[in-house]
């Protein structure tokens, strides 16, 4: 589990640099205590240490709501098993699902071969020797299918697919960002021993949601954001875009 955990950072990091215009030019090295570092042309290096935003007190779910998770993560190990079933391609997938359209278990078995032969499609231009990613939306999807995230990396050598925001949907996203930040500042002090010019946080999520009908983006863009990196990020996976939280 370790070693795909590691895989599936060297694919996120490589999200970061093609979806983050000012990423610096050099070799991303996988490495520890910071989790990357860029080596520049100019001998400068850069340490880069990725997080996942976890929700500290997710919301509580009905035994109805649980049941609902659970026939979907069974129908996305169904799809990942169809389509391994007829292909090589080691895929990082995520699955948000409808919460307006759901999927009833007698179109299971249409939505299961509809999408994954719609991911069959959209990877059919992908290179084996880079990074690629996709992001395919509702006119693409069967109904109570909202958004499927895939992404690949010459580096990942075993497929994951999971529905997303699988960790729950936050209470409190600005405070979960800040204590994220907070958990890796205590152990900025391990990174500094590599001696590295400069250090950045990328903190990537799922998807920026919030139980509550607000504008999450503006309320994360107008919040002052404090760290002891230089720089710290946000990566939204379902949106494919980055934001940036400090600027030291």
């Amino acid at each position: 589990m370790q070693e795909v955990k590691k895989q599936l950072e060297v694919l996120l990091v490589n999200y970061f640099r093609d979806r983050y215009p000012d990423f610096p030019k050099g070799k991303v090295v996988a490495s520890e205590s910071p989790d990357f570092v860029v080596k520049m042309k100019n001998a400068h290096k850069l340490g880069i240490e990725l997080t996942r935003l976890n929700p500290a007190s997710a919301i509580t779910k009905t035994e109805k709501e649980e049941a609902l998770i659970n026939f979907r993560d069974e129908l996305v190990d169904d799809m990942k098993e169809l389509f391994e079933a007829g292909s090589d391609a080691k895929l990082f997938v995520k699955f948000m699902f409808s919460e307006k359209q759901l999927i009833s278990p007698e179109r299971e078995l249409m939505v299961r071969s509809k999408t994954v032969a719609t991911i069959k499609s959209a990877i059919a231009d992908k290179s084996e020797g880079a990074f690629f990613h996709k992001i395919l939306t509702n006119p693409d999807l069967p109904e109570g299918l909202g958004e499927v995230m895939m992404a690949h990396h010459p580096e990942l050598k075993e497929s994951v697919w999971e529905r997303s925001n699988n960790l729950g949907i936050s209470n409190n996203v600005v405070e979960d960002i800040r204590l994220a930040i907070a958990k890796k500042d205590e152990k900025l002090r391990i990174y500094q021993k590599q001696q590295l010019q400069e250090y950045w946080l990328l903190i990537t999520t799922d998807c920026l949601r919030a139980d509550k009908n607000i504008n999450l983006l503006n309320k994360i863009s107008h919040e002052e954001f404090e760290s002891r990196f230089q720089q710290v990020f946000v990566l939204d996976l379902m949106r494919a875009r980055v934001f940036p939280l400090v600027e030291n």
